[in-house]
């Protein structure tokens, strides 16, 4: 009978070359899989926060609507083609970009950034495991954990999603599938079940109650006041590092068709929608109840749903950090190719887990997806000029890899100027890091195809031309 290792090692997640043809998946995975990633546990702690951040009503509808039909249209239209036509996953895609050694830099700073939003996701999840057990419940400013019983709440949380991830793709979209309309109800039924408390007896009464009482218009003391144009931008870029920052490659890999891309409407509408609006209502109600300013997201849907409102909870940080951990071992075994991958994502989903102890992890969720979004985003512009405006221009694809350069100095530059232009926005001239995505890809763009421009008819320097690359 093979051990426990031997199966893990025999699980293929073409970790270094293209998903075979037989191991193409079904628009079911890929509507499951972005459903349950995006009805997920990031729901109960976003759609709280615009409540607190004052966005009105109208606001709030007209921005979500806008910004995840851009959101849907970055996935279908830059994001799956490239996916589907390479098969390759973002990190071995990018190694043929930008050599080896850059690669080993992106991967780190990718993998960190994916640990922490798996964290938070199992923060998320544990604040649900604990009620019924009378677990001290930490505040979301808290920096430290506030009990041991927290501790092994997370822990056991953690482990359930590390074993999940290492089970890979086809086992996460299963999971994905059968957890995601359920925990969609949930969502909505916690919603309906807040309203009447809140003074909606009737349909017409909610945009009344929805102005004067959800989302008034007024921010929270200390919080920035927010416009259609921060929810618009928000709903569009707090996945960017997954579309123009093609991470989503990842899993879009398996996908039979580019159209696959069109299924991200599932998490956006869904999740994105509908259930930054349902926890929006559930948290105004708690306000209400309870006058905490900054509530759980496990006592939240308690309020709504009860032991289900709490099951969901769990399940929807398990179905995005289960992904994300995914996503951070592939980053990870690229640098460490001695390791087999599962190997790499038991190491992942321990540091992950450790960052899950932290509670204000949560409520740091908004500024950090934007954030991570930002640091990973000119990569995948990079990839993009690379496959579509390169050969337009008479440019050479993948010319790291064709000239065996270990360090690409055009990508390099491309990710650094970006960067640096993005923090002098934000620093300097005050523009708020939601607004920052836009015009730093375009900056990303056109740094690369300059800077490669004058590497390609220059010529590569000699010293620049190291051992061939594995």
């Amino acid at each position: 009978m093979s051990t426990i290792t031997e199966r893990f090692d025999a699980i293929n997640e073409f970790d270094r070359e293209p998903v075979s043809k037989e191991n193409l998946q079904g628009q079911g995975n890929f509507i499951g899989i972005f459903a349950g990633e995006h009805v997920a546990g990031t729901e109960f702690v976003i759609g709280p926060l615009f409540v607190l951040h004052g966005v009105t009503a109208a606001d709030l509808i007209g921005g979500l609507l806008v910004g995840n039909l851009l959101a849907v249209l970055s996935w279908a239209f830059i994001c799956a083609p490239i996916a589907t036509m390479t098969r390759l996953n973002l990190y071995w895609q990018l190694r043929k970009i930008t050599g080896p050694y850059l690669l080993v830099i992106y991967n780190i700073v990718n993998a960190l950034m994916f640990c922490f939003l798996a964290g938070a996701m199992i923060s998320v999840a544990a604040t649900a495991v604990g009620i019924p057990f009378g677990m001290p419940m930490p505040g979301l400013q808290d920096m430290l954990p506030s009990s041991i019983e927290w501790v092994l709440v997370v822990l056991a949380v953690g482990a359930v999603v590390t074993v999940m991830a290492i089970l890979g793709f086809k086992q996460i979209a299963r999971f994905s599938k059968i957890a995601a309309p359920w925990m969609f109800l949930v969502f909505v039924a916690c919603a309906v079940a807040a309203l009447p408390q809140l003074g909606v007896n009737s349909v017409g009464d909610f945009w009344s109650v929805a102005n004067e009482k959800i989302w008034t218009g007024v921010a929270a003391e200390g919080v920035t006041q927010f416009t259609f144009w921060h929810v618009m931008f928000f709903a569009w870029f707090c996945n960017m590092a997954m579309h123009i920052g093609m991470a989503d490659m990842t899993l879009l890999r398996y996908a039979k068709s580019w159209k696959y891309g069109f299924h991200s409407a599932f998490g956006m509408y869904l999740g994105h929608f509908i259930a930054w609006i349902a926890s929006g209502i559930l948290v105004a109600l708690a306000l209400q109840l309870t006058g905490d300013s900054s509530p759980a997201p496990g006592p939240i849907a308690n309020l709504g749903a009860g032991i289900a409102g709490l099951i969901a909870v769990v399940v929807a940080g398990w179905t995005t950090a289960n992904p994300t951990i995914y996503r951070a071992g592939l980053a990870l075994q690229t640098v460490t190719p001695g390791w087999k991958r599962w190997k790499v994502t038991l190491a992942v989903g321990a540091v992950t887990t450790v960052a899950a102890l932290f509670p204000a992890l949560m409520m740091k969720l908004l500024d950090f997806v934007a954030l991570y979004g930002l640091l990973l985003m000119p990569m995948g512009a990079v990839i993009f000029a690379d496959f579509w405006i390169f050969p337009k221009l008479g440019l050479r694809q993948y010319y790291a890899e064709w000239k065996k350069i270990l360090f690409s100095l055009p990508a390099a530059a491309s990710w650094g100027v970006t960067l640096v232009f993005s923090i002098l926005l934000n620093q300097v001239w005050g523009v708020d890091i939601f607004f920052l995505g836009l015009p730093g890809w375009f900056v990303a763009t056109a740094i690369y195809i300059g800077s490669a421009y004058v590497q390609q008819k220059m010529g590569q320097p000699v010293s620049n031309n190291m051992a061939e690359v594995s």
